[in-house]
């Protein structure tokens, strides 16, 4: 029903309604400079207030004992799952052994959260990228306000960097389906393309002896979207190897809801850290 509610914002953003509560600055960050008056559905607007109050306050990561600040459009890293899991699998070794200095890729960096777990980790040197200029701009701000800029360069748009690296990580959007709205962005990945395009570049990215890590919730297997012999299948494809897997249970409330229609998917989600080697 809130959906159907349609508000009209002025050419400044401001809401003439009684007691109808500022929000231009959450416009702004949104939608960008004001133009001309433009009409949103409440529930988009709700989304647009929301995002402004998570990027005031952060989110607290506790494997950075810090807090990230994520943008509008750029997911947030809420679920500490797949978080901790980039902070406990155990590194490679560098390929150049006598310099010991390790280069990692971060693809799809969005909040930037996992290039700044691997600086804190003693990685020397991250890459990370997006194709999305909205979570670049939002991973340089936290890379600044995490005081990592000398260890993590944010380069894009775009999924792989130039050069090869030691460890290549890669969290992509975990349901294979077309987003409706900018919200959704960082969950959908129409036809695993993002996906696919990690598995297939990977090994043309990789040190020799080095790994890339796909993080991945199997979300959408137990919806059916995608099979668990499609995702090895689309590994052995692109010519890798699965090295080991770490599971995680989600610690999230939406998975306990036993109102919630997907209650049976959420509650049987595993979260995977897949360490890929090439073959």
């Amino acid at each position: 029903m809130l959906g159907r509610l349609i508000v009209l914002l002025g050419d400044d953003y401001r809401l003439n309604l009684r007691r109808a509560p500022d929000v231009r600055r959450a416009c702004h960050e949104a939608y960008g400079p004001p133009s001309a008056p433009m009409a949103v559905s409440l529930t988009e607007l709700l989304g647009v207030i929301g995002a402004h109050q998570w990027r005031t306050k952060g989110v607290r990561v506790p494997a950075l004992d810090a807090r990230v600040h994520p943008h509008y459009g750029v997911f947030s890293p809420v679920r500490a799952e797949y978080v901790d899991l980039v902070a406990h699998a155990p590194l490679p070794p560098p390929a150049d052994c006598r310099a010991g200095r390790r280069i990692a890729f971060d693809l799809g960096t969005g909040t930037g959260v996992l290039a700044a777990v691997l600086a804190r980790r003693g990685i020397d040197h991250i890459v990370a990228t997006d194709i999305s200029p909205r979570a670049l701009d939002c991973a340089r701000e936290n890379v600044r306000r995490l005081h990592l800029t000398g260890r993590i360069h944010v380069v894009g748009p775009g999924l792989f960097p130039d050069g090869r690296a030691d460890l290549v990580v890669c969290n992509p959007p975990w349901i294979p389906a077309r987003p409706t709205s900018a919200l959704e962005q960082g969950v959908y990945d129409p036809g695993s393309g993002m996906l696919n395009s990690f598995l297939t570049g990977l090994t043309a990215h990789l040190e020799p002896g080095g790994e890339g890590w796909l993080v991945l919730s199997d979300l959408a297997e137990h919806l059916g979207l995608r099979t668990r012999g499609e995702l090895l299948a689309g590994i052995e494809a692109a010519g890798l190897r699965v090295v080991d897997r770490m599971d995680a249970r989600p610690r999230h409330p939406r998975a306990r809801d036993v109102t919630d229609p997907l209650h049976a998917a959420r509650a049987a989600e595993a979260t995977s850290l897949w360490r890929l080697a090439s073959r």
